[in-house]
Formats: C-alpha cells, sequence, structure tokens
C-alpha cells in the first residue's frame, strides 16, 4: 500500500515523497481513510509508529477548503507538553508546505502577545497545551465555537499530568458537531470513561498490544552499583556503534550533573528539563537534531513524543518509576523501520521496578555479565555488614548486638532479682541508728512544732555531723532494686535520716 492509496491530494503526496516516504506506516493505513471521511476515530499505538503523521496528514487535506476567522481557530490539536506540541507544528510546516494554511502554536514559555496576535488574524491549526489554552479563553482571548476538529494526542499521558478535567471543559466549549480524534499508547479506564462521553460513534483503530516495546529495539539490563553508574555508562558511550544517544534520569539534578561530567570527559553532550527555558530547550533540540552534540541528557519532558530521526541508543540511567515511562523512553531509538539499542542501568534496589517493567512488557529482558558487576564488588566492603548479619530471629534474642559493648556490661554485674532484694535488708521496726531513740518513743505527730525546713536548712553546718554518721553507718543502697517489676507494697524500713531532720527533731544529748 501507498499514501496514494489512502485518498490523500497530490500536493499532499508530493510534500511527503520529497520527505522520504513512501509506504504509509499501520496505523496511518489505518487512521487516515476514516479521518478523511469525517468519522471520530481512537487510534491506539505505542510509540514511533508514525501516529502524528496519522492526523497531521488528512487535516491538511480536510482544512484546505474553508476559510480561518479571526479568534475562532478552525481545528484544535491538545498537547501534554511544550515539546510534543512544538514537534506537531514541525509536522504541519513540512507536510503543508503546499497548502496556504494558518498555524499557531500556544505553548508556555513564549510570548503572550505573538500568540494572541496569530490569533487575532484568525488560525486554520491551532496546537496548544492545556494550560497555556485554558488561560488564554479565560481572558476572552480565544473563541472555541468555530471549531471543527479536535485532536486529543498522547490521552494517557494527559491523564499522568492530571489535565482530564481541563480537557473535559474544553471540550464542553466546543461544538457538538465536530469530529473528534483520540489517540493514545493506552487505553485505561478514564481514558475509555474519557472517549465514551465525547466521542460519537467512533473507529477504533489498534495496531499493537498496548504498552508493548518495538521488536527492533535491543534491549538489556546492565547489573551496577549506585557508585559504578557513571563508569557503566561510559563503558556504553564508548561502544563503536553508538552514534547518537538519549540519556534519560529521573531528577533534575542527576541531568544537569550527569552532562557537565560527560562534557569534562571530551564528550558533545547536552541536556534537557523541566527547569530550562523553553527557547533553551528547542535549541538544545536543535543542537542535537543538526548533530552539533550526539548524547542528550534528559528528564521524562522529553521521553514521550520527540521524534528524532537516528537515535541509535537509549540509556536509562535511572530506571524509570513507572513502567510505561520507560517504554515511552526507549521508543526514541527504533524509529521508522529502523533498529536501535536501550540499556537500562540496574542496582540492587530496582529489583521491584524491574519486575514491573517485564511484566507489562510480558517478555523478560537480558541481564548483561549474568552476575555482579565489577563495579558492585569493588564496593562490597559497603555491603559486607549486611550480608554478615544473623537470622532476623536470632536478633530478637540479643544475639544481633555484639557489636555494642557498652550494652553487655550491665548484663554481665547485673545480679538476678533474687541478690538484688537482699541486697537492701530488712530492719526491724524498733531499730534506729546509734545515737537516735525508737521509733516509738517519739512523740505524736500532732504534738510536733511546725516544719521550719527552710530557715533550719540556711543554718551553716547544721546537718553535716548527722549526715556524715549516717553514710558511715548505712550500707549503700543498690538502686538497681528500683528496676524490679513487683508490685508495689510500701517502706518497712526505718526512715531515713534526712526524714527525722526535716521534722525538726534534735539530737539525743
Amino acid at each position: 500500500m501507498t499514501f496514494a492509496d489512502l485518498g490523500l491530494s497530490d500536493e499532499l503526496l508530493r510534500a511527503i515523497g520529497e520527505s522520504g516516504y513512501t509506504e504509509p506506516t499501520p496505523i496511518q493505513a489505518g487512521a487516515i481513510p476514516p479521518v478523511l471521511m469525517n468519522r471520530d476515530l481512537i487510534g491506539i499505538a505505542q510509540t514511533g509508529t508514525g501516529k502524528t503523521a496519522s492526523f497531521v496528514l488528512p487535516m491538511i487535506d480536510v482544512l484546505a477548503h474553508g476559510r480561518a476567522r479571526a479568534m475562532m481557530p478552525r481545528s484544535l490539536i491538545l498537547e501534554p507538553t511544550r515539546e510534543l506540541a512544538a514537534q506537531v507544528a514541525e509536522n504541519f510546516e513540512k507536510y503543508g508546505k503546499y497548502h496556504k494554511l494558518s498555524m499557531a502554536l500556544l505553548i508556555g514559555g513564549t510570548s503572550m502577545g505573538d500568540q494572541q496576535k496569530a490569533l487575532a488574524k484568525g488560525v486554520d491549526v491551532l496546537i496548544a497545551t492545556p494550560g497555556r489554552l485554558m488561560d488564554l479563553f479565560g481572558r476572552g482571548k480565544i473563541l472555541l465555537s468555530g471549531c471543527s476538529i479536535l485532536v486529543i494526542d498522547e490521552a494517557d499521558r494527559m491523564l499522568d499530568m492530571g489535565f482530564i478535567p481541563d480537557i473535559e471543559e474544553i471540550c464542553s466549549k466546543l461544538p457538538a458537531t465536530r469530529q473528534t480524534l483520540l489517540f493514545s499508547a493506552t487505553m485505561p479506564a478514564p481514558i475509555k470513561k474519557l472517549a465514551d462521553k465525547f466521542l460519537s460513534n467512533p473507529k477504533q483503530v489498534e495496531v499493537s498490544r498496548p504498552a508493548t516495546t518495538n521488536t527492533l529495539i535491543e534491549q538489556r539490563l546492565v547489573e551496577t552499583s549506585s557508585r559504578g553508574k557513571r563508569e557503566a555508562l561510559r563503558a556504553i558511550l564508548a561502544a563503536e556503534d553508538v552514534r547518537t544517544a538519549i540519556i534519560f534520569s529521573n531528577r533534575k539534578t542527576t541531568v544537569r550533573e550527569l552532562s557537565d561530567s560527560l562534557r569534562r570527559d571530551g564528550m558533545a553532550a547536552g541536556q534537557i528539563h523541566g527547569d530550562m527555558e523553553q527557547a533553551e530547550r528547542i535549541k538544545e533540540l536543535d543542537r542535537f537534531k543538526a548533530g552539533e552534540i550526539n548524547i542528550l541528557v534528559a528528564s521524562d519532558v522529553a521521553a514521550r513524543g520527540l521524534d528524532i530521526k537516528g537515535v541509535s541508543h537509549v540509556v536509562n540511567y535511572d530506571v524509570p518509576w513507572h513502567a510505561d515511562d520507560y517504554v515511552h523512553r526507549i521508543g526514541r531509538t527504533g524509529r521508522a523501520g529502523a533498529s536501535g539499542k536501550a540499556f537500562t542501568l540496574v542496582t540492587p534496589d530496582d529489583g521491584e521496578a524491574i519486575e514491573a517493567i517485564e511484566k507489562l512488557q510480558g517478555t523478560k529482558i537480558e541481564r548483561v555479565g549474568g552476575g555482579k558487576p565489577a563495579e558492585a564488588r569493588a564496593t562490597a566492603p559497603v555491603a559486607a555488614p549486611v550480608e554478615a548479619e544473623e537470622p532476623r530471629g536470632d536478633r530478637k534474642r540479643g544475639r544481633g548486638r555484639r557489636e555494642k559493648p557498652k550494652s553487655e556490661a550491665p548484663r554481665e554485674v547485673q545480679a538476678p532479682r533474687e541478690e538484688i532484694v537482699e541486697a537492701v535488708p530488712e530492719q526491724p521496726a524498733a531499730e534506729a541508728p546509734p545515737g537516735r531513740e525508737p521509733r516509738e518513743a517519739r512523740p505524736p505527730r500532732q504534738a510536733r512544732e511546725p516544719r521550719p525546713e527552710r530557715a533550719r536548712r540556711d543554718e551553716p553546718g547544721r546537718d553535716e555531723p548527722r549526715r556524715e554518721e549516717h553514710r558511715r553507718e548505712q550500707p549503700r543502697r543498690d538502686h538497681r532494686a528500683d528496676r524490679d517489676d513487683g508490685p508495689d507494697v510500701g517502706w518497712n524500713g526505718p526512715v531515713p535520716s534526712f526524714l527525722e531532720v526535716s521534722f525538726g527533731l534534735a539530737p539525743e544529748a
């Protein structure tokens, strides 16, 4: 089958031929005819299958007849990220160069004044991210009542980014008789609900099982350690067949650090992440496409939808947190029928994430090396205490804390509970320290004088003889007896001397 068999115009076929394409991909062959027939469409296809051209090409022919009006775009394409929106705009410029269609790009990070001027003139195609579109709509700078075609691209990504409520609001402001095209790599329940609500009798085209990876991509897991990641990455990039590579990391700080490290090693590396301004990100992508740099370090902001020809390798420096992101990351290579290689650096902590990825794909990914890599063996002393630990049950009985000598000392000298009780012998109630009258001979409590506690304590040397005598005669009490967990039965021994002093009793002459 050729593009001419799909019913496209001669001008469009000429532009396609000049771009180097002769045969449509499966998603293009299945989606273009229904779109030309003004039918609603659900397209389910993995990344890298030519999904963008499957709606751009028929839209150019459909919009070729008609005229744009001020502030009222004739068609609307919603994209989750700025990069995807810019890529769709490039497709319209490339394939629509023999058609007189106007286009506007409505994304964040660019001048809103220029975007408003373009809308005021009237556009045939408006490519927008939901956030910027809702902003201008709230300002009254755009009207959606004249939009006849709506495209919701990367619907599953929209769901991940929380754009579904915005899309529902946008759909409610469009004419009910519009044509709606929805494209997604997967079809989770919320996307199915969205399609049932806003699409009318859609034609569904599915060219592959959801979330499967391209069979032309050779996948490998490189087992390493956290400390050995950079050396493993350098070994991969040093291979002779690496022409261009995209390296993905989960964190923006890692992207910056890794890009700087590769440049210090003499490699032509660039970076793209969410903290960069839109103009800077586009500039880095243009440098990568032009061959000024052959290594691009990126966060997941660049994982989906970027169509860059000739990427020979993708390296996951970090295992992605979500299995779906793995599919889209490695989809940057092996595009348009070409082969590619994808390497993922795996540490012992990534086992659960790798299981999720393999479960999603339905296949096992080959491990490189087949065992613990050299980098991990080099750091073995760090992990040695974990491997040498005793079973968990032994640690509960105290055997796992032998490395703490301070905690053992009290257990060696501590006497059994019975000995602790005997350490403080019980004395008869009638006995008293030398020089003291028996307890029964003391005057009744009510006859005692008021307790002049502070005044008597202030007298210098008042209690020193008695306290010194008490320390010499009274045996030292073992305070460990307080640890006894038995019942509290009260005090049956002699009254301590400091309590007697507090009652104001004078020593016997």
